[in-house]
């Protein structure tokens, strides 16, 4: 049993679990939250033969989002979350109890949340889903991603992500035109309902501290939750560059850089950032190269960073990345001939877009920014290249083809 789990009293009978459930669903669906329709809700599909699975960081919307939808499509749902302290110790005997207090309902639809802190939760679903029921779950971790996951699951589930508001949601929640005072906006807030509605800081302080706790030092049972606090605030602080373990063990206070490697990929999972890989042909040297590193949102790295400066470019390089991210994981930075480009989008083997970041183009640095983005055009062998800035519109011709410069505030709003 996981650590991060509950404890659930061992005289736990039937009939308390089913006033929990209840207790819990009265709080959830009682109050019909005015919120905006996040863009994945045109995405989520009403099916009974697989699992609909949606993950992402805490307190971006899922529960909001996946309330929003069970009132569209069904008149009434069973509903646990697992993370009720009064839940704690629940484990995969416990299930039989589940089973009674949902047969007692009549209920088909079976909406759970962060249930994957249960082990064995996988062997559950698939015997729900067995038995003809319509399953619903939200999770804060990428584990719920994982190739082990459709396979224990026997690919029956259907897996969609949430974020943060991406610049158009923040605009609608905001009721506010897309121009580049409300893309600075966005660049300082960003995109938390939560913070966005009260605009405390403390809000996403305690947020950061939360995802530490529970999603990383708990659940992986790590001792030194020091490091995990140092490694945040360092990687807020440098979002949007290359990261090199072997250059942090000291200033981390660790012994190997494998152990920073590993912390990596429990920031990762918890949604707090993003790594993107050097594009090469050989997946060796792709893993073997330095990372780029995009924190999740604005927001966070305002209160999260030790930095005392702001760097508002690596800001609008971390949010177009995230606006790429949002349609595929398939991304990449370029570095050839001391040449590089921010991003390279590919989709079935083929480069769908190049594009290329910087806040504003000057004399000093637009040859710099214009032939990165003319080597990745000629190595991908594209005749359209990208450069976004805060709030300029450009057309370069080259011997390559045509690089298009345009704001922010456009590019993101397609």
């Amino acid at each position: 049993m996981q650590e991060n789990q509950f404890y659930m009293g061992i005289n736990m009978q039937q009939s308390a679990l089913a006033e929990i459930a209840r207790e819990q669903k009265i709080g959830a669906f009682s109050e019909v939250e005015k919120i905006i329709e996040r863009t994945l809700m045109s995405d989520l599909p009403n099916i009974s033969t697989h699992a609909l699975i949606l993950s992402g960081i805490r307190r971006c919307g899922k529960s909001t989002l996946l309330r929003q939808f069970v009132r569209r499509n069904f008149e009434d749902v069973f509903y646990l979350n697992f993370e009720d302290v009064k839940l704690y110790g629940f484990d995969i005997k416990d299930f039989v109890l589940l089973d009674k207090a949902i047969d007692e309902t009549g209920l088909k639809v079976l909406y759970f949340d962060e249930i994957q802190i249960i082990d064995g939760w996988e062997l559950y679903i698939r015997q729900k889903l067995d038995q003809k029921f319509q399953v619903i779950i939200t999770g804060s971790n990428a584990s719920l991603l994982s190739v082990e996951l459709g396979t224990k699951l026997t690919g029956r589930h259907i897996t969609k992500e949430l974020f943060p508001f991406s610049y158009p949601e923040y605009l609608d929640f905001q009721k506010a035109e897309a121009n580049i005072e409300s893309l600075q906006a966005y660049l300082t807030e960003g995109g938390f309902p939560d913070y966005l509605k009260q605009k405390l800081p403390e809000i996403l302080d305690f947020l950061i501290e939360d995802i530490l706790n529970r999603d990383i030092i708990v659940r992986y049972s790590l001792k030194d939750g020091g490091a995990i606090k140092k490694l945040c605030a360092y990687l807020f602080a440098n979002n949007g560059t290359l990261v090199v373990p072997s250059k942090l063990t000291s200033a981390i206070g660790v012994k190997s850089s494998t152990t920073i490697l590993n912390y990596f990929s429990y920031f990762e999972n918890s949604y707090l950032i993003a790594m993107v890989p050097k594009f090469d042909w050989s997946a060796k040297a792709q893993m073997l190269s330095p990372k780029k590193m995009y924190a999740i949102d604005p927001g966070l790295v305002q209160v999260g960073s030790t930095s005392l400066s702001r760097n508002i470019g690596h800001l609008l390089e971390s949010v177009i990345f995230w606006h790429l991210r949002r349609k595929t994981k398939d991304i990449y930075y370029f570095s050839e001939n001391n040449r590089e480009c921010d991003f390279i989008v590919r989709s079935k083997d083929k480069t769908t877009q190049v594009v290329q970041v910087c806040w504003e183009l000057t004399p000093e640095n637009v040859e710099r920014e214009v032939n990165g983005l003319v080597e990745a055009m000629q190595y991908f062998k594209t005749e359209n290249g990208i450069i976004v800035t805060a709030n300029s519109t450009d057309t370069i011709r080259t011997e390559i083809g045509l690089i298009s410069a345009m704001p922010a505030h456009q590019y993101l709003m397609k």
